[in-house]
């Protein structure tokens, strides 16, 4: 069944996830924000054990298909690298142009880099 865990148990829970509009708005509202090359990061601290993590992805970065293909290779980051994503923060990831045609390793390596930061300035 897709998004479950496979052997190696990284899953991508629901409890990990942003699916609310007001989730959303309260990040953009209350919360601080980060810009890297690739992405524009939006970070509140939430009082869970876990961050929780929200993906936005504008119609400008093109078609439903281009969308969906950002959207799954940004959770597929989150999912593998959560344990190295500091806990107790909402995040929302705001991916720019530049991210469709970037390879993975330049966008896990720049996420995790801005999530940390962003960990360590809102601090």
């Amino acid at each position: 069944m897709p998004g479950h865990a496979g052997k190696d148990g990284m899953t991508f829970p629901r409890e990990a996830r942003l699916v609310r509009r007001g989730e959303f708005d309260a990040v953009y509202r209350a919360g601080k924000r980060r810009s890297s090359s690739h992405f524009t990061v939006f970070f509140r601290a939430n009082e869970l054990p876990q961050s929780r993590f929200g993906f936005s992805i504008k119609k400008a970065l093109g078609g439903a298909v281009v969308r969906n293909r950002i959207r799954r290779r940004l959770r597929e980051i989150v999912r593998c690298h959560r344990m190295e994503i500091p806990a107790g923060w909402d995040i929302v990831i705001h991916p720019k142009s530049a991210v469709a045609k970037a390879p993975f390793a330049a966008l896990t390596a720049d996420l995790l880099w801005l999530l940390q930061s962003a960990a360590q300035a809102g601090k």
